[in-house]
Formats: C-alpha cells, sequence, structure tokens
C-alpha cells in the first residue's frame, strides 16, 4: 500500500486567505511549510489510485504528486475517490473533475444525499462518474487490490447544515473514519473525530499506520488567539493536548506509524520549531505534511 498526504491543513489551510496569525505570517514568509486542505491518495499497486476526500486545494495537489498524473493525451490514474463528510473542505474539489474523466464517487447514504442537493455537482456527468452508496461496516473495492470499509466516528453534521441546536458528538453516516487494507497491511485514515472512546482505541489498536485528527492543539486555541468564537469540540474536532485529548487517548496503543493530519492554521503543531511539537514527536506522533508519503 502506499499513502500520499495530497493537504495536511484543515478548512482554509496555511496560510488561510484572510488570517494574520502568526503561523499564517510565517507560511506566507516561508518560515514555516504551507499546508493546503485536507486529503490523502492511496493505492496498493502504483498505477490505480484513489483519492479520500476531495478538498479546493485538489488541482494544485494533483498537480505536485507526479503519480496522479496524466499517463497520455488525456486520462487520469484515479479511479475511485471516498468522501469521509460533507465539510466543504472535503467536498469542493470534486468540481475539479468534471472535465469529462470517468471514476467511482463513494460516500455513505447520507453524504450522496447532500452532494445530490447541490445543483452545481451536476457538472459531474452520470455517464461517466457513478455515484456509489455504501453502507457502514461494508468492505469494498475502493481501487484494485484496495479493500475499504466506513465506520461511524464521533462528530457533526457540516457547518452549512447545522440549526440552533447542534450535536457534536453524533454517531452516524455524517463523519466517518475509513479502514483501508491490502496485501496484509491496514490503515486508518480518520481525518475529523470528536473524542477518543475506547471502542475506536480497540478498533485501530494494532494498525500498521494511523492518519488521525489534528486539528488543534488545545480546544480554546482559537478563542484565546482571537482568531474564532468556537471551540474545537464545537467544531467536532478533539483537541491533541490535555487530559481527553488524543495524545493522551492514544498514547498506549499498539501503532506502526502515527500521524496527525488536518491541523488548523492556529495549532502549534504547524510549527516544525514549537515545543508543542517536539512533545508530540516524543509521543511518538508524526506530522502530516504536502506530499508525505508512507508505505506501511
Amino acid at each position: 500500500m502506499r499513502i500520499v498526504i495530497l493537504g495536511s491543513g484543515a478548512g482554509g489551510g496555511v496560510p488561510q486567505w484572510n488570517c494574520g496569525c502568526r503561523n499564517c505570517e510565517a507560511a506566507r514568509a516561508g518560515r514555516i511549510p504551507a499546508m493546503s486542505q485536507s486529503g490523502i491518495a492511496v493505492s496498493a499497486n502504483g498505477r490505480d489510485w484513489a483519492l479520500v476526500n476531495a478538498s479546493p486545494d485538489l488541482r494544485q495537489q494533483l498537480a505536485a504528486t507526479p503519480a496522479l498524473r496524466p499517463g497520455g493525451l488525456r486520462g487520469s490514474p484515479i479511479r475511485s475517490v471516498l468522501v469521509t463528510n460533507g465539510d466543504i473542505d472535503h467536498v469542493a474539489g470534486l468540481l475539479t473533475l468534471r472535465e469529462g474523466q470517468g471514476f467511482d464517487l463513494f460516500a455513505t447514504p447520507a453524504i450522496h444525499a447532500v452532494l445530490a442537493a447541490n445543483p452545481m455537482l451536476a457538472a459531474l456527468d452520470p455517464r461517466l462518474v457513478a455515484r456509489r452508496e455504501l453502507a457502514l461496516e461494508e468492505s469494498f473495492e475502493l481501487a484494485p487490490g484496495l479493500v475499504a470499509r466506513l465506520f461511524a466516528v464521533p462528530g457533526k453534521v457540516p457547518l452549512y447544515m447545522e440549526g440552533e441546536q447542534v450535536e457534536t458528538d453524533l454517531m452516524g453516516e455524517q463523519t466517518v473514519g475509513v479502514e483501508l487494507a491490502a496485501e496484509g497491511r491496514r490503515v486508518f485514515y480518520i481525518p475529523g473525530c470528536a473524542s477518543v472512546p475506547d471502542w475506536l482505541c480497540e478498533r485501530i489498536s494494532g494498525a500498521d499506520a494511523l492518519l488521525f485528527d489534528g486539528t488543534l492543539w488545545t480546544d480554546d486555541e482559537m478563542v484565546r488567539a482571537g482568531l474564532g468564537a468556537k471551540t474545537g469540540r464545537r467544531m467536532g474536532h478533539v483537541p491533541v493536548s490535555g487530559p481527553d485529548g488524543s495524545l493522551e487517548g492514544l498514547r498506549d496503543l499498539a501503532l506502526g506509524a502515527r500521524i496527525y493530519v488536518h491541523l488548523n492554521n492556529s495549532n502549534p503543531l504547524v510549527d516544525p520549531a514549537s515545543p508543542e511539537r517536539a512533545m508530540a514527536q516524543a509521543a511518538g506522533w508524526q506530522i502530516g505534511h504536502d506530499g508525505m508519503e508512507i508505505a506501511p
């Protein structure tokens, strides 16, 4: 199995277009790496590829990844796209894939309903793009030789679907994790997760790699930095640090590799020189970056 992190940032990326925080300014100045928005590419044979999530930055991500470039006048090695929720930073890139190219579009029925309700996505020609509905816990072939399974993780509906009352720990089709398997290797990709319950730890224990939600270092970092009024948990993301954070909750698991992805521009993990990054690395974590390749 071969995995490429196309984008390691959360919604807005780093630098975010309208943000002048320390990390965004450092990225503009070239002092720290920039991050495009969240997504990965996966292959079992190095020829046929699947995308997991399609960010607004997808065009530049594909151009930066040689394995995903056309092999001739027209065509693509991308066989399928799987979306884990309906967030804009995970589905807006589908519009980049509208130029008459066939592929399978996988999602749960709930997310397919969200996509079908957007008339702009009719630009994906149904004669070429097969919209395939997936039941939770159903194994399916995502690309040749690559088997995937979706499972519910704590989360919430997309921001544009929120009502007056918002549940941030829903369990259902609206937010899923992905288990990927090929040639005896097992990897979990969970870019959005609101908590780390015991059952989730049991499920992912022993995996060859885990790519996990690293959106915020502390739950209230955006509030304290003056960048927003919402906490991480209000946005459906468990913080990395703290007694209930993912660093502590996943500490004792046996994992081949553990990698934080979906990093917000406010997160000190974005800065390679930060003490927070050193702390995470000392606990065995890698910090995902654009173009990072993983061969579990």
